[in-house]
């Protein structure tokens, strides 16, 4: 199974535009798409989308705000959405927290490159290695490199915390 190891930095509105100017010339651009995002259960760990494209149940094992961690996913035609938040709704799982994003997804330099702009929440860089368990080491090194190259730092988990704890009590006042 596949480790999912990442990097993220909040970014000012600035940066976030920067960086997407830098990633049009230097990445290469996968896609761009709009998604809603339910968290099912109290840990964040499970999880319904929709997007532009489908829709999508997953399951993130681990610690929230982890560098790394294994993700399942299972998806869907995007018009079975709708379905998939009654059958949860009817098994105990209701929304929780919804998140409202605007993402640009870039290949840069062996890396996933994913420049996020979430309702209420901010703008966000995650770069992203999908490796083998005894690789996570080499991609932590080659992502903290990668971020350091653009100026940047990871934020710390404890910051992405303290905002997400602020997003859970305030979500349905940020994302009018």
């Amino acid at each position: 199974m596949a480790v999912e190891v990442e990097l993220r930095s909040f970014l000012t509105e600035q940066k976030y535009n920067e960086l997407l100017r830098f990633f049009r010339i230097n990445g290469k651009f996968m896609h761009k798409e709009n998604q809603i995002t339910h968290y099912l259960d109290d840990s964040g760990n499970l999880r319904i989308q929709k997007s532009d494209k489908f829709a999508k149940v997953w399951l993130k094992e681990g610690e929230l705000h982890a560098i790394e961690h294994h993700e399942m996913e299972a998806r869907f035609p995007r018009e079975d959405f709708e379905e998939l938040e009654k059958i949860f709704t009817i098994i105990g799982k209701p929304t929780r927290i919804k998140w409202i994003r605007s993402r640009h997804n870039f290949k840069w330099n062996g890396a996933n490159v994913m420049l996020d702009y979430t309702k209420g929440y901010g703008h966000i860089l995650e770069l992203e290695i999908l490796c083998q368990k005894k690789d996570v080491p080499k991609a932590k090194r080659k992502l903290a490199a990668l971020i350091a190259s653009l100026k940047l730092k990871p934020t710390p988990k404890a910051e992405f915390d303290k905002k997400y704890r602020h997003y859970i009590k305030n979500w349905k006042k940020l994302v009018k």
